[in-house]
């Protein structure tokens, strides 16, 4: 019989899983969170719980809250088991589980009051957000804020009736602003380049809608730190459900499954001050570009270039894409030749050393992470992960094959349809006009590249053009296999 999480029951829990071992009785808000999903409760509160477990800094516990339908899941949910969760953190040979209790309260979504109003209050000096590569509100072409967007244009012209979780920032800045409440800081915990300064934009873009003054005062006055967060943490399903309650003993209606693999790295920008979290790991520096250059190429674009064939080939789990030795080949050859070379240098860091890590942390069998999963949302996650480096790249005047390949195999997925004529499910909230487009570029690549959303003007540029090109032909005429095969092949 498995144990029901509850505070009531931390002390019934098998004696594998590890707990808190301080009071949550003593635990007070300084930071509320923005999108409560499985990442934020795999790193930051895992982070958070292993500091207060030192017995300090217990004035920096969570608040969560969002703006989202799921956000009002995750708050029934996790209000039913005291905002605990169990973290499971596996390998090859072993794997460990603990409870975590740095949240200790939600605020669902839409209780515009209940927000502003732990927003407004002093002892928030935090505001933390994991909201998706796609929430910020971003033209993807430019990477610039998207004051047309329908979500800003409507918060702009309501500015008291906030709905977009910039809205409810700027709202509640504010407030604090005019009765002589030091702001907070707003740490962005997204894997989007530059993304302190992305979420400083989108808050001082909406902003400037409606208050300029307030919006130059938000440039000037209120910290936005960058950040590079890592840590491969897969959908929660009834398979990691069912692990718990077998490995461990635990009934909890959303455990988190991860690796053990985590790292943080922050710059140090709090002026209303901040947890002791390099006391548990967390790397503050004066620049975290280069981290974040290297991780969102190697780790986030790695999962983009064996995403796609492994989808097209029917491939459902992560680590069985990286036991396929043509998939695997294929992201050595892309990462060593067409990524690596144009990376800044990172401090104490070996780019190579580093790409090993990350095609190991792939092929860990234990995480059950999905192909599925890696191939969600492309039309977000290229313009940061994959595009950057064409450009760069042909900005030096250097070969883009394996990176067009890239980008043909995603097009190919987009037609909807696996190399074994199986349907692929939408997979993308653009999904409708990708797969049109992809069916008209089966037979005129240019059709894809044209879509400057996603590519800017790079699908003009002759070299990646032609490569693109030879790629998608290549693919519908000879398959994935002898397509990567011949790329692994090329000199």
């Amino acid at each position: 019989m498995a144990t029901r999480l509850s505070l009531a029951n931390l002390g019934s829990l098998p004696e594998n899983v590890a707990r808190p071992i301080y009071s949550r009785d003593r635990l007070s808000c300084g930071i509320v969170h923005f999108g409560v999903g499985n990442f934020h409760r795999a790193h930051q509160a895992v982070y958070l719980d292993a500091l207060f477990a030192k017995g300090r800094d217990h004035d920096w516990a969570i608040v969560g809250t969002g703006v989202m339908s799921g956000d009002a899941k995750a708050c029934e949910i996790l209000a039913g088991q005291d905002y605990l969760t169990t973290v499971v953190e596996q390998d090859a040979t072993h794997s460990t589980a603990r409870v975590t209790g740095a949240m200790i309260a939600m605020i669902k979504p839409r209780d515009t009051a209940a927000q502003l109003a732990r927003l407004v209050d002093p002892a928030t000096r935090i505001v933390s957000l994991t909201i998706t590569e796609g929430g910020y509100l971003v033209d993807p072409a430019t990477g610039t804020f998207d004051p047309t967007h329908p979500a800003v244009v409507a918060d702009a012209a309501a500015p008291d009736r906030p709905k977009t979780i910039f809205g409810l920032i700027s709202s509640a800045l504010r407030q604090r602003r005019k009765t002589g409440i030091a702001p907070f800081t707003v740490m962005s915990c997204d894997n989007v380049p530059h993304n302190g300064v992305v979420a400083r934009n989108a808050v001082a873009g909406l902003t400037r809608l409606f208050d300029p003054e307030l919006a130059e005062w938000i440039t000037a006055e209120v910290a936005f730190p960058n950040s590079m967060v890592d840590r491969i943490t897969p959908a929660t399903s009834e398979r990691e459900r069912r692990l718990l309650t077998e490995n461990f003993g635990v009934e909890d209606n959303w455990p988190v499954f991860c690796e053990p693999f985590s790292q943080w790295v922050l710059e140090d920008q709090f002026p209303a001050g901040r947890p002791a979290l390099e006391t548990v790991g967390v790397e503050f520096v004066r620049d975290v570009g280069p981290y974040e250059t290297m991780k969102i190429r190697i780790l986030n674009g790695g999962h983009a270039i064996i995403a796609y064939p492994a989808g097209l080939l029917g491939i459902h789990f992560v680590h069985d894409a990286m036991a396929e030795p043509i998939i695997a080949a294929f992201l050595d050859k892309v990462t060593r030749d067409e990524i690596i070379p144009i990376l800044p240098p990172v401090p104490n860091t070996n780019h190579d050393d580093y790409h090993g890590l990350i095609r190991r942390r792939f092929a860990n069998p234990k995480i059950g992470d999905t192909i599925t999963r890696l191939c969600l949302d492309g039309s977000s996650r290229q313009p940061k992960f994959i595009v950057p480096t064409i450009a760069d790249r042909l900005d030096r005047g250097m070969p883009v094959d394996g990176l067009a390949l890239e980008s043909a195999l995603w097009c190919r997925y987009c037609y909807g349809e696996t190399e074994a004529g199986e349907v692929i499910a939408p997979n993308d909230p653009n999904w409708d006009r990708l797969q049109s487009v992809a069916r008209m570029a089966k037979d005129n690549a240019s059709a894809w590249l044209g879509m400057t959303d996603i590519y800017g003007a790079l699908g003009q540029q002759p070299v990646f053009a032609a490569a693109f090109s030879h790629a998608i032909t290549a693919l519908w005429r000879d398959g994935v296999f002898t397509s990567l095969r011949r790329y692994v092949d090329s000199a």
